[in-house]
């Protein structure tokens, strides 16, 4: 199979997983708002942002880092140990979640809820802290072995049988379900990556000493420290530019902005995470040799944007319908943000192929400044943008901001690791640009037949280089 096939395959696979995990939830909450009502929605949201905050802070990372050093050993029996470090780890930082949360029980119960009656509930879910904690190694192991149709099904599974377990603790128990059900739904993810990670593994699995575990997580743990430092600075410059927007207009707006953001980042995001899986460990075992990480880079830049034109050419043109099924007609005013934010998924994706490299490279303080220069020029131009043209100029903001974090990480990944971006990569990412660009303005401008002429024959053309990548053998890497 050559690259190309892998790398269509793992998008496939895991672009099903996406889209099973999101109807799984959709259907969770529909469950919570028709049996409980407004207040279960409430209070699993608040339970749910309270462990993400906690296992944020807590787990540094790990089962992102993590991952670069079990990929990038071709020792077996070092990668074995590497494995044990990870798992070793994974307890630990897991008991350390489940800990804060017990100690910060009374505090999160005061100032989530202005009373004490929640306190044993967050002491409860400190149990969700360890086994997430046990999930995300076990998840770290399989990706990381290239074990990805394991991964996927224990992730699939996972989510349909949480569903199936909640429905009748939501229908009996009601409010006193949440907690119980967020427990059952952590140790069932906990089970099945303990199955798939485990099964006829038992020749394999090695014990070490404490410091073993020490030293050899070493260098992930200071990864995963950059790494947690960074998605914290990045959800900061977002939370201040809602705070922003609040004061200067309304919590309408705020409402608008999320749904628009949310539509362009976690239901396009789809395919960026579908793809990682795969990408970011083959990534990690060629950072030794800058030829093979040069046409990695190249075969991924070149396959996300041929498979994002025709995502993009249908996004644009059925946004009022998508907008309608995902929300309601009375979110149309953000279809001019996103139809414009959507062209920047192009360069969105061609920066997240090269930026990856920065991680392969295990090179966090590059990782941390590169992603902090961006949130700081998103917020800046986020409100520069918005000022001037209202909800609208928040997706032109989005498209800049992308072309700017490209050429930021580009000097990064020719200046710092002399690497070069292959013509083809360049032409692909220029040309779906001029093709997003040319769509959003017709339609908008309502050149229907001009919009279905270029939409037809762009993805026409997609599909077929797409066919001619997959099926043409690479050269040997």
């Amino acid at each position: 199979m050559t690259i190309a096939q892998k790398i269509v395959k793992a998008m496939s696979i895991f672009g099903g997983v996406q889209i099973i995990t999101i109807l799984c939830t959709i259907i969770r909450t529909k469950l919570i708002a028709v049996w409980i009502g407004p207040i279960g929605v409430g209070l699993f949201g608040i339970y749910n942002s309270v462990i993400e905050m906690v296992s944020a802070a807590t787990t540094l990372s790990i089962r992102n880092s993590s991952v670069r050093d079990i990929a990038s050993s071709d020792n077996y029996s070092i990668r074995n140990r590497i494995i044990a470090t990870v798992r070793n780890w994974s307890w630990i930082v897991g008991i350390l979640g489940a800990v804060v949360m017990m100690v910060a029980a009374p505090i999160l119960s005061r100032f989530t809820f202005n009373d004490d009656n929640h306190t044993w509930g967050f002491v409860a879910l400190s149990l969700v802290m360890i086994l997430m904690a046990y999930a995300k190694g076990e998840e770290a192991v399989l990706q990381g072995t290239a074990k990805l149709a394991k991964l996927a099904k224990g992730t699939a599974i996972g989510a349909i049988m949480g569903v199936i377990a909640s429905a009748p603790l939501f229908y009996f128990w009601r409010e006193k379900s949440i907690i119980p059900t967020l427990i059952i739904f952590a140790a069932i993810s906990a089970l099945l990556m303990w199955w798939y990670s485990r099964k006829g593994e038992k020749s394999s699995i090695v014990k070490i000493t404490l410091t073993e575990t020490i030293n050899r997580g070493k260098g992930f743990l200071k990864l995963g420290i950059y790494m947690t430092i960074t998605s914290f600075i990045s959800l900061l410059f977002a939370y201040l530019f809602i705070v922003y927007l609040n004061h200067t207009s309304d919590t309408t707006i705020v409402g608008y902005f999320n749904a628009g953001n949310n539509l362009v980042n976690k239901y396009v995001g789809l395919i960026f995470t579908a793809m990682a899986m795969e990408y970011y460990p083959r990534l990690a075992q060629a950072e030794r040799s800058n030829n093979r990480m040069r046409i990695f880079v190249t075969q991924q830049i070149n396959i996300t944007i041929l498979t994002l034109v025709p995502v993009i050419i249908c996004f644009i043109i059925f946004s009022r319908i998508i907008v309608n099924i995902l929300y309601s007609d009375q979110f149309y005013t953000i279809i001019p943000f996103i139809t414009f934010a959507i062209i920047g998924t192009i360069f969105r994706a061609a920066s997240w192929c090269i930026a990856f490299v920065i991680l392969a490279k295990g090179n966090g303080k590059i990782y941390l400044v590169s992603e902090t220069l961006s949130a700081v020029i998103g917020f800046a131009l986020n409100i520069v943008f918005y000022n001037k043209w209202g909800i609208d100029g928040l997706g032109y903001a989005f498209t800049i901001w992308y072309i700017i974090y490209t050429i930021i990480v580009y000097i990064i990944y020719r200046h710092n690791f002399k690497l070069k971006l292959h013509i083809s990569s360049i032409i692909y990412t220029a040309t779906a640009f001029i093709i997003a660009s040319t769509v959003a303005i017709a339609f908008s401008n309502k050149y229907y037949i001009t919009t279905a002429i270029i939409s037809i024959i762009s993805t026409i053309m997609s599909a077929y280089i797409m066919l001619k990548i997959t099926r043409n053998r690479q050269r040997s890497v």
